[in-house]
């Protein structure tokens, strides 16, 4: 018999579908939106020049500053050019970086919001905000952090690298892996992260070979949404702790941090949410870490935290900061246990069960 659960699902308006991109301005005039700022990062200003001009006179500005981590002093100066300009919308173009800098806007003054990922990160999914100031990151649940609407239209994802595809659909992974053991977790929260990752699992290997069919591309954005969407309904877990730790207070990148952390993350919960896990050994085999770290492996991610940037000398630290304010594990977390993960994964080793 099943357990009584509660399940709140999240209000989102998604339009997905090869060339939906279209739907933009039909989207911002049904919004009652005429004056919208486009975000975007630096790297991606001249691809996102092409949704100024889509807008035409219903664009006032782009601002192409998006960082990664959302440190609080861009989200400050995008709001001086949201209100110079008189904008009444933001739109984000980009990956997790700039959707983070559109729900830290959106938040701070309830302004519409509207999503075009172009990675499989999946923030646009989730009513959460990671947010960096002082070098410490920090988290906030809020529904109007959620955007107004996310147009996922793969043709977007089309010439993402395949390096940066891979780490933002492990990115994707972890969100589905760490909502199967979740506290919090009901049967449909399950059932979409299984989906999710199966998806993903399934369409990375074929964007290795093939990084423009658009069918796996296709795929793969379903599986991101899927993913993002669990992790907006249920809380988040030691992985991300790491995570966000590791991003915050030593800069190291997103995507790539997790990609590097989610078999060793995994090694240390795998016993304890062994039953909750089970579904995924279709895809990955028995033992799930490893699994996880030979695919991860074979799809030429990065391995080791060492190779990202951090020092060894960092870990104690890290482990510290850790357990300052930790988040909710399905293992207790021991700083020994934990120092032996980090240890792990900084020298890019294969995770072990224990």
């Amino acid at each position: 018999m099943l357990s009584a659960f509660t399940y709140q699902s999240l209000p989102a308006h998604i339009i997905f579908g090869a060339g939906s991109l279209a739907q933009l301005n039909t989207e911002l005039e049904r919004l009652n939106c005429s004056r919208a700022l486009v975000l975007c990062t630096p790297q991606q200003h001249q691809t996102a020049q092409a949704i100024v001009q889509q807008l035409g006179t219903r664009c006032i500005g782009l601002f192409d500053q998006a960082t990664m981590h959302t440190p609080v002093e861009i989200t400050e100066q995008a709001l001086q050019v949201y209100a110079q300009h008189q904008a009444d919308c933001v739109i984000s173009f980009g990956g997790g970086s700039t959707i983070g800098l559109g729900k830290a806007i959106a938040y701070r003054i309830n302004t519409t919001h509207i999503a075009l990922p172009t990675t499989y990160a999946g923030s646009e999914a989730t009513p959460i905000l990671g947010q960096t100031e002082n070098k410490q990151k920090t988290t906030i649940r809020h529904p109007r952090i959620l955007p107004d609407v996310v147009i996922y239209d793969p043709q977007l994802s089309l010439h993402l690298p395949v390096e940066l595809s891979v780490t933002s659909g492990l990115n994707a992974i972890a969100h589905a892996v760490e909502a199967l053991y979740a506290q919090d977790r009901n049967p449909i929260s399950s059932a979409m992260a299984t989906q999710g990752a199966q998806a993903l699992l399934q369409a990375l290997p074929t964007l290795l070979r093939e990084p423009q069919q658009l069918e796996a591309r296709s795929q793969a954005l379903v599986g991101a949404w899927l993913c993002g969407t669990v992790l907006g309904t249920v809380g988040m877990s030691l992985h991300h702790k790491l995570c966000h730790t590791l991003g915050g207070s030593f800069q190291l990148p997103h995507a790539e941090t997790h990609a590097v952390l989610l078999p060793h993350a995994l090694a240390y919960n795998a016993i304890a949410a062994a039953e909750q896990l089970q579904p995924l050994e279709n895809v990955l085999g028995p033992n799930l870490a490893v699994g996880l770290y030979e695919l991860s492996q074979s799809l030429g991610a990065p391995m080791a935290l060492k190779d990202l940037g951090l020092q060894e000398s960092d870990l104690d630290r890290a482990v510290q900061l850790t357990l300052q304010t930790p988040y909710w594990s399905p293992r207790p977390l021991e700083a020994n246990a934990l120092r032996a993960l980090l240890q792990q994964a900084w020298a890019g080793s294969v995770p072990h069960t224990t």
